[in-house]
């Protein structure tokens, strides 16, 4: 993937921090995908190591993020595309995180501009938490449905009710995530 991301990672104390965590596992083992990752909703990605490289916590400290309270995070459905880090996921509800997007859309070149960032976000945006990264074709809807009983099984709220359907608030990561998959771990970190 080229550049860096942004991601939105369940509050540390969350239940589904440890809980998702597992699930990663238990699914990229199911499609026999060496590819293991902490769970995170995409906030952006493709922002240029130049950005930051000075002091990656200081240039993570000031963007103007929207209060922890504005940040929802509720799960809509289990979902699965022919795109290597979309093979399978959750799809996020886009309303409750829509601004947290489009203020970090703003650290990639092209879309400083608010305005620029407000139309990604509202025309390209496409919030979801991954649980499966894999060079396989897109995941047949047999195979989707057991995935879907494990998330059951779990206590994983595919309609965003209760405490297992989502969070609030949470923690901003700064990934780079244009070196190997194994090597996709924060370089600064704030909560919200």
């Amino acid at each position: 993937m080229p550049g860096s991301s942004l991601w939105l990672l369940p509050p540390a104390d969350h239940p589904l921090d440890s809980l998702l965590t597992s699930l990663i596992e238990q699914t990229s083992a199911h499609f026999h995908s060496p590819h293991l990752f902490i769970p995170h909703v995409t906030l952006t990605s493709e922002i240029a190591s130049s950005a930051y490289e000075s002091n990656p916590q200081q240039w993570l400290d000031e963007f103007k993020f929207p209060k922890s309270d504005l940040v929802q995070v509720r799960f809509e459905s289990l979902q699965s595309e022919d795109v290597f880090v979309r093979k399978l996921y959750i799809k996020v509800e886009k309303g409750g995180v829509i601004e947290l997007g489009k203020v970090a859309r703003q650290a990639v070149d092209g879309y400083v501009e608010e305005a620029a960032a407000k139309r990604w976000a509202e025309e390209k945006y496409a919030p979801h938490l991954s649980l499966l990264y894999h060079a396989c074709p897109k995941v047949p809807e047999a195979e989707i449905a057991k995935i879907g009983g494990l998330l059951q099984a779990a206590g994983i709220d595919l309609e965003g009710q209760g405490e297992l359907g989502g969070w609030e608030g949470g923690r901003v990561v700064l990934v780079p995530t244009d070196r190997p998959i194994a090597e996709w771990s924060p370089i600064a970190e704030r909560t919200l």
